[in-house]
């Protein structure tokens, strides 16, 4: 796509008028993995994965591994030891030549992270990105973790649906991290985190969930896709057990005249999950962000 975003983004940041900010913003974008982040990639146990598997449905998951198994192998390519599991909802897109996906290396120990995108090809061992967009984000909104253990067992996939129990309810309801994959078609596909206070995400019902949408970057990323394509998977982990819940369905953001803004998300399909080698991390140290957040 010409320049760092497409029309779905520059429509939004044009709504909310941080165009300007945007612009200045957009010049980190790149395609090559320099040094420092290099080298920050292989200091990391997991990698959040976004892409839409063979029905077309996105989905967000998070692949783990002893540091060293994300690696960049070259200016503009990182290679990833092992994937998803077998019933992971992406195993056979992850596994495809061609497939667009986002990835997401954050680090909870530093709050730091950084965004890596483009196209899958698949290796002996893995897969590997030929990157089309590289760049950081600020630390805002990340909570502060450390881990403790990885648990090798585990029971793999206990429940599909098409809408949340009670149980899964409450595991949103107290979740003070989310992440969002997202796309826009020919312009690829994004994975992104949304963090608050346990309670920052409402469930208005079990198949519709909602956020407000804190300030940011001026980027937009999230919601410009979502103004070209409503699909969006959600991932939401549970730090402390290591279970991950995987949401996919469709999304779309009302802006409130008062500048605000919320995303609300519709339940399409429900996987729960608690996979062997999973990471279990310690209880958060909220960011300090999170007192100046409004709804």
């Amino acid at each position: 796509m010409p320049g760092a975003y497409h029309w779905g983004s520059l429509a939004v940041q044009e709504r909310v008028g941080v165009r300007g900010a945007a612009e200045h913003v957009g010049r980190s974008i790149g395609t090559g993995i320099r040094d420092v982040a290099a080298a920050f990639l292989e200091l990391q146990p997991h990698l959040v994965v976004g892409a839409a598997d063979g029905a077309g449905r996105m989905w967000a998951s998070l692949l783990t591994g002893p540091p060293g198994f994300v690696r960049a192998t070259g200016p503009h390519r990182i290679s990833v030891a092992g994937g998803v599991p077998a019933a992971d909802p992406l195993a056979e897109a992850l596994a495809a030549d061609g497939t667009r996906v986002g990835t997401l290396a954050l680090d909870p120990r530093t709050r730091r992270r950084m965004r890596l995108n483009g196209t899958l090809s698949a290796t002996p061992r893995g897969f590997a990105v030929e990157a089309e967009q590289v760049f950081a984000n600020c630390p805002k909104y990340l909570q502060k973790r450390q881990p403790l253990e990885r648990v090798a067992q585990g029971a793999g996939v206990v429940r599909r649906g098409e809408a949340l129990t009670p149980g899964q309810v409450d595991a949103v309801r107290s979740a003070d991290t989310f992440f969002v994959a997202t796309t826009a078609e020919a312009d690829g596909v994004d994975a992104s985190h949304r963090g608050g206070l346990p309670g920052f995400v409402d469930v208005l019902s079990p198949a519709e969930l909602a956020w407000a949408d804190y300030a940011g970057n001026a980027m937009f990323l999230t919601l410009g896709n979502l103004t070209a394509d409503p699909r969006a998977g959600l991932l939401f982990p549970d730090w402390e057990t290591g279970a991950v819940l995987q949401l996919s369905g469709r999304a779309r953001t009302e802006f409130a005249t008062d500048g605000g803004r919320r995303t609300r998300f519709r339940v399409e399909s429900v996987v729960e999950a608690l996979h062997p080698g999973r990471l279990l991390w310690s209880t958060p140290e909220y960011s300090p962000h999170l007192g100046s957040t409004t709804r």
